[in-house]
């Protein structure tokens, strides 16, 4: 049985260096280290793992099994260090509180920018790290505590989080200029199914709302090509290479000037729900139920008089 006491970080960083550089002397180099040390903290790992990690060759080094392992493990671990010594920081420079949220690209790409800047700006001692995700993975990160906060799509089930109304926002249909939809004011969304759609990657809540429509349709939709962001969707209708659905406010002037055209949906599902969620209200740090509170509640059009349990 290994001694997870016995792992020395340093050596961790150093076991990184050389799979990053492919090299012993490289990563010497880079890491302003000597041969001699490199090697060392490298046998001194691979005798604590009793494992042999990387196979020295003529122009490098090779991982084996166990040095794939360990370099997935170390990228982790090293990770959460440098997360724990972040947040210390800022606790050490006056923060007063550390709220981690996770929302979805439509929340971020329309909303959020404002909302945060407005928040922050009147409580200066609080900290927000955000990160982009799909909405599932929102959910599953504020169940399992990975986050506090997390904004979502109202086609994801939440499944014992508490969630509030954050916006309410309208996809649209986005077509080249001169495309035979730029005539029509409002269009069914099954009415376009003949043509290429560029969408979302997997796992989008876009991207699955768009299926399940199709398929209630009854016809297939049909992707030519699929990106990881509402700019690449743009870009690629822009090049000809279909159409798509985007949330109305999600895109940018620039792409008008580009020529690209909008058309309304008359389908119901295009009129979405975006929420707020938590674990548990009652739970969240005193910093955490200010945002969650400010971001419900962003002003009078969008108020909800109760938050939800679903």
């Amino acid at each position: 049985m290994i001694n997870p006491s016995h792992f020395d970080l340093q050596s961790l960083r150093v076991f990184l260096l050389v799979v990053e550089h492919g090299s012993l002397t490289k990563a010497a180099e880079h890491g302003g280290l000597t041969l001699s040390a490199i090697s060392k903290r490298i046998a001194d790992l691979e005798s604590v793992t009793d494992c042999t990690l990387l196979i020295r060759r003529a122009r490098g080094v090779e991982m084996t099994v166990a040095g794939r392992g360990l370099h997935e493990h170390a990228l982790r671990v090293l990770d959460q260090v440098n997360s724990m010594a972040n947040e210390m920081g800022d606790y050490a420079i006056g923060v007063r509180g550390h709220v981690r949220v996770w929302a979805n690209t439509s929340s971020i790409v329309q909303f959020l920018p404002d909302d945060l800047a407005r928040f922050l700006n009147t409580n200066q001692g609080v900290k927000v790290s955000l990160e982009e995700r799909l909405s599932g993975d929102i959910v599953n990160a504020v169940a399992s505590g990975k986050a506090e906060l997390g904004i979502f799509a109202d086609n994801v089930p939440a499944l014992g989080l508490e969630r509030r109304l954050y916006r309410r926002d309208k996809l649209v249909l986005v077509v080249p200029d001169g495309h035979r939809f730029v005539q029509r004011d409002t269009i069914a969304f099954a009415e376009t199914l003949d043509e290429d759609y560029v969408g979302l990657n997997a796992g989008s809540s876009l991207l699955m709302r768009m299926r399940d429509a199709a398929i209630a349709a009854e016809q297939p939709l049909k992707l030519r090509i699929q990106v990881s962001s509402f700019d690449g969707i743009c870009r690629m209708i822009e090049a000809g290479l279909g159409i798509g659905i985007l949330p109305e406010k999600a895109v940018r002037t620039e792409s008008f000037e580009r020529g690209l055209r909008l058309v309304n949906l008359s389908d119901a599902w295009a009129h979405r729900t975006l929420w707020v969620g938590a674990a548990s209200a009652d739970l969240l740090a005193p910093e955490a139920t200010r945002l969650y509170d400010f971001l419900a509640y962003p002003d009078e059009d969008a108020r909800e008089t109760a938050p939800s349990r679903v």
